[in-house]
């Protein structure tokens, strides 16, 4: 094919591309805290007794579960500024992935909730406990134990979804791989480095996922 690998032009620019991957970890980790809150409250919203607490929540998870986030990011930048809320275009995304991993974390949530005995919140409100003390003191921490797995696979995906930033121009991994690429015009290098920072990337939240995971783990 005659084409001849050369790297130099990734390794001029790995600082951009290092610079990019500390703000995709940045924007991950933001809405990944803030989505784990509104997961968690709507998980406890969808296990509850009221409907008007689970109209509402099925709703938001149907509706977010079910639309592209690309069009999401794409409705957040572009559509809200006419609707009167603007918004730069990191806190933007941050929005998006925030509410879309808010969704997707509600339903690992409510599994967990699920699966824990409906007697633990009877014992709790037979020594005097109210509904809330139960619910963060009891059945939010067993419950985080048992999505661990679960939790693990969503983060890391959510992870790789914050390459779709770089549609509205948020300087993450995938745009300074663009960047690069489009300046270098050396497609097969960049991708390739972009691609092993992305698989590194993910094996190393893999492995503080399953540290986490041991270290809460119940004793045998």
């Amino acid at each position: 094919m005659g084409y001849t690998l050369n790297f130099a032009a990734v390794w001029r620019n790995f600082d951009f591309l290092l610079s990019g991957l500390a703000l995709s970890l940045g924007l991950a980790v933001i809405s990944i805290l803030i989505g784990a809150a509104i997961g968690l409250v709507v998980a406890f919203a969808l296990t509850s007794k009221s409907r008007f607490a689970i109209v509402p929540a099925r709703v938001y998870v149907t509706v977010i579960r079910n639309l592209p986030i690309l069009v999401l990011v794409l409705f957040a930048f572009f559509a809200l500024p006419q609707m009167g809320l603007r918004l730069d275009k990191i806190k933007s995304f941050v929005l998006v992935l925030s509410l879309y991993s808010g969704a997707y974390l509600a339903e690992v949530f409510r599994a967990g909730l699920l699966s824990i005995p409906r007697g633990l919140t009877e014992a709790g409100l037979a020594i005097g406990l109210t509904g809330m003390q139960i619910r963060s003191s009891i059945i939010a921490p067993l419950m985080l134990r048992n999505v661990l797995p679960s939790l693990s696979s969503t983060i890391i995906s959510l992870f790789k979804d914050t390459s779709l930033a770089a549609a509205i121009a948020v300087p993450e991994l995938t745009f300074a791989a663009r960047k690069i690429n489009v300046e270098s015009f050396r497609v097969i290098e960049t991708w390739m480095v972009t691609s092993a920072l992305y698989v590194a990337t993910c094996f190393l939240i893999a492995a503080v996922m399953r540290f986490v995971e041991r270290r809460l783990a119940l004793p045998r």
